[in-house]
């Protein structure tokens, strides 16, 4: 660990790293402020607060080429912004939960905000509406998350109820789709691409992680992860390693040579944890 930041008075919900190695953004936990924060990690100060939404903010992404984020709320909005000014520079109403994304070059994202829809957006002409929009037949269940893969082929949409589904960026075709047992409480669990895209891994109800081909669409492995559900799966951009997050901190380090040749089988892997309150 190099250092422990503390927001105890706002709390910490939904968090990313800015284009600044040493800044984030985050949103609150609180209940009864929905402001976003910049937040230098250097000296611990606010660089700037971004206030719009009314409610609970279940989605944020940063551009990937850029200094603009979307922010997705349970007031029903999607608001873009931009790191140099406080002032929101576009909003878009939508119907349901929303989950947010960035392509991997900064000019589609991707909104989903009812069961099994998908809207897609120029960024430069999100006013004039979605260009595209996209059914997931038979999803019942509001988004949870949603991720482009690095390549911009692909998608991946997790859902309320434990449904995982991988689509064609381009078609909207869904090409398999995965069931994990769903967090009780109405809590969230991410899905998340490998930066190669041949894997996706999720956590489930139960707490183990789940690992799948995403050119079979069959599991490949399943890790416990000692019975602590593991809400938050993310893949290092450059590095063979995952994160899982939880009330504990787990790093994982898979064969993935061996996830490739024992289909189904439960592959090795190496982690280290570290438990945080």
């Amino acid at each position: 660990m190099i250092k422990t930041i503390y927001s105890k008075k706002y709390g910490v919900d939904l968090i990313c790293f800015t284009h600044h190695p040493t800044s984030v953004l985050y949103s609150s936990k609180n209940g009864w402020d929905e402001s976003l924060r910049h937040l230098s990690l250097m000296d611990n100060k606010y660089l700037r607060y971004f206030k719009g939404h009314h409610d609970r903010v279940v989605s944020l992404c940063m551009s990937p080429k850029s200094e603009t984020f979307m922010s997705g709320s349970l007031d029903r909005t999607v608001l873009l912004w931009d790191l140099r000014t406080d002032k929101c520079q576009g909003l878009i109403r939508v119907r349901g939960r929303p989950a947010v994304a960035y392509d991997e070059q900064g000019l589609v994202f991707a909104i989903s905000n009812e069961a099994g829809f998908i809207k897609m957006f120029d960024i430069r002409l999100y006013d004039k509406g979605p260009f595209e929009t996209f059914l997931v037949e038979r999803e019942k269940s509001d988004a949870s998350g949603i991720k482009f893969s690095d390549d911009g082929r692909l998608m991946l949409l997790s859902t309320m109820g434990g449904n995982i589904h991988i689509l064609d960026a381009y078609q909207g075709t869904v090409m398999h789709s995965f069931d994990v047992e769903a967090v009780p409480d109405s809590g969230t669990l991410e899905a998340s691409f490998s930066p190669d895209g041949k894997f996706v891994i999720s956590g489930s109800g139960n707490g183990n992680i789940h690992a799948w081909s995403v050119n079979s669409g069959k599991e490949v492995a399943c890790w416990m992860n000692d019975g602590v559900i593991p809400a938050v799966v993310k893949w290092a951009p450059r590095r063979l390693m995952f994160a899982s997050g939880s009330s504990v901190l787990s790093l994982w380090v898979p064969d993935l040579s061996k996830l490739d040749t024992h289909v189904g089988s439960n592959a090795s892997v190496s982690y280290a944890s570290v438990s945080h309150s």
